[in-house]
């Protein structure tokens, strides 16, 4: 089941600790396939004709939908073993990275600053919206050190991410930006040669690097808040070979000068950021364009692409998975924020880019049926300056 890439930074786990991610990841699977789509049944059949025996109107909102299904026993069971299921995903990746964590450490000090750069703000402050919650419910969030150089988010993440999708974002980890990269800058256009390339929220640097393989001859910048995630992210890309420069700071307000970047980026970024600080970001990627630069954030379909069903199954993240803000970007109009920024209504646009760059058939459903995921795209909200 595992084939992820065994790059030089990635923890190892123990013949016993991969047995038990492979559990989790067989259960999420398990879990999606077999027994997550009961609930649609379970609308169908019941929930729906009590909601309308006592309305006389189907429900017409999410709200209305949670109203009916809440106490189903039910949805109760699946929505609990779901959220069991992601705490076992984090304290199975993090039994192997605590163990291996001194040598990581010591991993990410030898692999040095050859090609790209870190540089990390001691002062820094991780806003508050990233302190509230545990991410994902990942143990730390993004952003937490318990150690000296620590860099134990990044590898939980790299690692966790790939459990957690199932391989589905590809041996690297890195689908979002090389998909967006194959599937739609370099075909829609083929004499667009940014300079200057900005990855906002880069996390463990993932998405980051197709954008080095995509753009050879492009100066890569890649920022997050979370220091641990930055360290790990330099370390990963020396290891692989990638010229990136990674700086500690807040895509709401960087220190770039004006007009400094060609192409400004982020993937799944938004949904994890109030929505006064996505127009922040906007804000930030229209001041920091160059004229013809291009402005790509990569997201998952937003709440009007879905019917009311779709809606309430993935609100489910916000109600049980500490995605916060998950539901409430979902509802914004990203377009008319873009515009607001700054960009002109024409040069504005909205599409779906094919995933899967990573090979020629995505075959791995697993996020059908209500699950997080895009179902087969990319949902891309994009400008020109």
């Amino acid at each position: 089941m595992d084939q992820q890439f065994q790059h030089f930074m990635l923890p190892q786990p123990t013949d016993d600790e991969l047995a038990r991610q492979n559990f989790v990841q067989s259960l999420t699977m398990h879990i999606s396939r077999n027994i997550y789509p009961g609930n649609k049944v379970l609308y169908e059949k019941l929930a729906k004709p009590k909601f309308e025996q006592e309305h006389q109107r189907p429900p017409q909102n999410r709200y209305e939908i949670r109203e009916v299904m809440q106490d189903e026993p039910y949805y109760r069971w699946t929505s609990a073993l779901k959220r069991i299921n992601q705490e076992m995903l984090w304290d199975a990746v993090n039994t192997s990275v605590d163990r291996q964590l001194p040598e990581l450490i010591e991993r990410a000090k030898d692999q040095g600053s050859e090609l790209g750069t870190l540089t990390l703000d001691p002062n820094f402050q991780i806003p508050t919206y990233e302190k509230a919650v545990d991410i994902h419910c990942m143990p730390g969030g993004y952003h937490s050190e318990f150690t000296a150089d620590d860099i134990a988010a990044g590898a939980t993440y790299d690692r966790g991410s790939y459990i957690y999708g199932v391989g589905w974002l590809g041996p690297l980890n890195d689908d979002i930006g090389l998909s967006i990269v194959q599937n739609h800058i370099l075909p829609e256009y083929p004499d667009f040669r940014p300079r200057k390339i900005l990855d906002m929220g880069c996390s463990a640097g993932n998405s980051t690097l197709p954008y080095v393989d995509g753009f050879p001859d492009a100066e890569i910048h890649a920022i997050d808040v979370g220091a641990p995630m930055l360290r790990y992210a330099h370390a990963r890309a020396e290891s692989l070979g990638k010229r990136v420069h990674f700086s500690q700071q807040n895509a709401e307000h960087t220190n770039f000068p004006d007009e400094s970047f060609d192409l400004v980026v982020s993937h799944i970024l938004l949904h994890e950021i109030p929505p006064p600080a996505v127009r922040k970001v906007m804000q930030e990627s229209y001041r920091l364009l160059a004229p013809g630069g291009m402005m790509l954030h990569v997201e998952a379909p937003l709440y009007r692409h879905m019917d009311v069903y779709a809606q309430f199954m993935f609100d489910w993240q916000t109600a049980n998975n500490n995605e916060p803000f998950w539901s409430a970007v979902r509802d914004l109009d990203l377009v008319t924020l873009a515009t607001e920024a700054g960009f002109a209504a024409d040069k504005t646009f909205e599409k779906f880019v094919p995933n899967g760059a990573w090979k020629a058939k995505v075959t791995n459903d697993l996020f059908k049926n209500g699950n997080s995921g895009s179902q087969g795209t990319w949902f891309v909200v994009a400008a020109t300056k």
